[in-house]
């Protein structure tokens, strides 16, 4: 069975006012599989600087871009946002002045977050200690887009569970497993052609890495049992005992319920089998 990324976000006619906020819920997203921290918190030879959690940090440094990802604790220019504004620059990548946020921010996946888990996430941001930490604003070699789609007025998720539609919303919206585990065509990544299938290039201080197949062919994780492919999701080793290499944030996975695993391994195993991108 596949299910499209249009599907499985499901659209309701209720407001952000109605969300159920819960900063624990926003904790563990944030610190789990959200993966914030994976690029705004500052990274050192030893792992990520928790004294100045989410105080930012570049991301990507290449021919297309400088990508930072900036402070949003509240000792940054977000303090002065709206919790609606920041909610907004998360889930639409748009800032209160109207500019648009680029990439790695996944925002053709933040689109699909539910009006509870962003607004959870933004009160857990809220809660984090101040960093002075002064970031700069990305420089792109290419235009960005006037926006990543219409306004969103509200979203609601499937319900928490071990099941395929649960699994897709924590692989596309919650952890946007998708957007680095897709090729990227001259228009973003190829969700409609080449889901899951990898070749997503990362550069940084190791070098570069491609990001793998997660796709159910033998080119992906046809040959691994469940247990691997969550040992290589929360712990960066392959069966083989190998090390894999950044940027994914595997400590912020092994935060992850085992419920919430076995969802993403569940939904994995259903996406349509693709060869390796070339």
């Amino acid at each position: 069975m596949r299910l499209s990324l249009s599907v499985i976000f499901l659209v309701t006619s209720a407001h952000f006012a109605a969300a159920e906020v819960s900063v624990e819920r926003g904790e563990y997203l944030v610190r789990g599989p959200a993966g914030c921290g994976n690029c705004h918190t500052p990274q050192t030879p030893n792992g990520p600087d928790m004294d100045n959690e989410l105080g930012g940090f570049i991301v990507e440094k290449s021919a297309a871009m400088e990508a930072w990802a900036v402070n949003i604790t509240p000792g940054s220019r977000v303090a002065d946002w709206s919790d609606a504004e920041l909610a907004k620059a998360i889930r639409e990548g748009i800032r209160p002045d109207g500019s648009v946020i680029g990439p790695p921010m996944p925002i053709g996946l933040y689109r699909g977050l539910s009006d509870d888990d962003l607004h959870s996430i933004v009160a857990f941001i809220r809660t984090v200690p101040a960093s002075d930490n002064v970031t700069p604003f990305s420089t792109y070699s290419f235009p960005l887009p006037p926006a990543y789609g219409p306004p969103i007025e509200s979203i609601s998720a499937p319900e928490r569970g071990v099941s395929v539609e649960y699994g897709a919303y924590l692989a596309g919206p919650v952890a946007h497993c998708l957007e680095c585990h897709t090729p990227l065509g001259d228009k973003g990544p190829k969700f409609d052609t080449h889901l899951g299938a990898g070749g997503f290039e990362f550069h940084g201080p190791w070098g570069k890495s491609v990001s793998s197949n997660l796709t159910p062919h033998e080119d992906g994780l046809a040959g691994y049992s469940d247990a691997e492919v969550k040992a290589m999701i929360t712990k960066g080793v392959r069966p083989d005992g190998s090390r894999m290499m950044p940027p994914m944030g595997y400590h912020h996975y092994a935060a992850m319920t085992e419920d919430d695993l076995n969802a993403v391994v569940l939904y994995l195993r259903q996406m349509p089998p693709l060869p390796d991108a070339k």
